[in-house]
């Protein structure tokens, strides 16, 4: 017997309305995302914030872009509380429109931990291959990462530039004092980075850590040229080495004083081959660290912001991309902490300790040897 609650038809009818009314809130949240994508792109944000306010012809000049493409995205931008307009009664081609003060930091400040307009790029990544992921639902297959384009690999490096310039060697790993010390001190202290994508986790320890080398693995390719032209860039190309290419080379076990594994292992098709390797690199007494999504330690359909969120990201890219290859075990984005001690278990850790740091995204664990 089905014992969901009966419910009575003016008590459908209200049901049905609310969710009419979510669906159209919705669809308007994502209109926004993607004009967010169109102005953080095009340099509209940053535009308005250099000149105080703008009529759209002056922002277009600014820009180098289409007027009338520019004042169409402006009013927009108000209509849906992101700009401000000065006299909404002016002409079209008069208005002028601002960027709220309290806007700036999440639209402008890339080294804020506010900076919330790559989610834009990001989540424009993560449906650039719908056609794909239709097929993939049908037949069970996945969908590689390279096929998510450019879009998502920039978007992901940027939404956690800060976190690992800022808080990685300054408040994570100090967590661990033992670890802490060692990559302080002679001789220096070796780093294997798994998935290290854009290389801004490896590039944040190595900054943070002047003594220590680096190690960053990634089978993207196009991830690792990029991360090697930011090592470059930031000053650290001499400590810190990018290689695209698997980190299970017998010749590097027990290298390695720290191996670190930041927001990818959920994505991997054999999270438990990867955890192995990554304890063979630590040998006896390096330490592995990981980083992973802080979703709830059970699933409840009363779920909070966060694991909505994930559960998004994983319908659309973390769970195709770890079915690419067989044999797959599914994971998601949604991997709670006993999935990763039963990964650890299986890779021949002792055990999964989580450690006392507070982030509104992660979780983050260290495998004990």
């Amino acid at each position: 017997m089905n014992d969901m609650t009966v419910l009575s038809t003016e008590a459908v009818v209200q049901q049905r309305d609310a969710f009419v009314g979510r669906l159209l809130q919705d669809a308007a949240g994502a209109f926004s995302i993607f004009a967010m994508y169109i102005g953080d792109r095009l340099g509209l944000y940053r535009g308005l914030t250099e000149a105080g306010s703008s009529t759209a012809g002056e922002l277009a000049a600014r820009t180098k872009t289409h007027e009338r493409y520019v004042r169409e995205w402006l009013e927009q931008q108000a209509v849906t509380g992101i700009l401000e307009v000065e006299d909404e009664s002016q002409p079209a081609e008069a208005r002028r429109f601002r960027l709220p003060p309290g806007h700036v930091e999440p639209l402008i400040q890339c080294d804020s931990l506010n900076y919330l307009a790559p989610l834009g790029q990001l989540i424009a990544g993560a449906v650039h291959p719908l056609p794909k992921l239709v097929a993939a639902y049908r037949d069970g297959g996945g969908v590689p990462y390279s096929a998510y384009g450019v879009d998502l690999r920039e978007g992901e490096s940027a939404i956690n530039y800060s976190m690992y310039m800022s808080q990685l060697a300054q408040e994570w790993l100090p967590v661990m004092p033992d670890v802490h010390t060692r990559l302080l001190a002679d001789p220096p202290a070796r780093i294997a980075d798994i998935g290290c994508g854009y290389g801004w986790s490896s590039i944040g320890m190595a900054r943070g850590y002047p003594n220590a080398r680096v190690d960053g693995f990634d089978l993207d390719a196009p991830s690792i040229e990029q991360a090697q032209a930011n090592a470059r860039r930031n000053g650290v190309a001499e400590r810190v080495r990018f290689q695209a290419h698997d980190a299970g080379d017998p010749e590097l076990a027990g290298r390695y004083d720290l191996v670190t594994a930041f927001e990818c292992v959920h994505d991997m098709s054999d999270p438990v081959g990867a955890l192995s390797t990554m304890r063979r690199l630590a040998g006896e007494h390096g330490a592995v660290f990981v980083a992973d999504e802080r979703v709830g330690a059970t699933f409840t359909a009363k779920g909070d912001e966060v694991e909505r969120m994930m559960y998004g990201f994983s319908i659309l890219h973390c769970l195709p991309v770890g079915m690419a290859d067989a044999p797959a075990v599914g994971t998601g984005t949604v991997m709670r902490a006993d999935t990763l001690r039963r990964y650890a278990t299986s890779a021949g850790f002792r055990g999964v300790e989580v450690l006392p740091i507070d982030n509104f995204f992660f979780r983050f664990y260290r495998l004990n040897l």
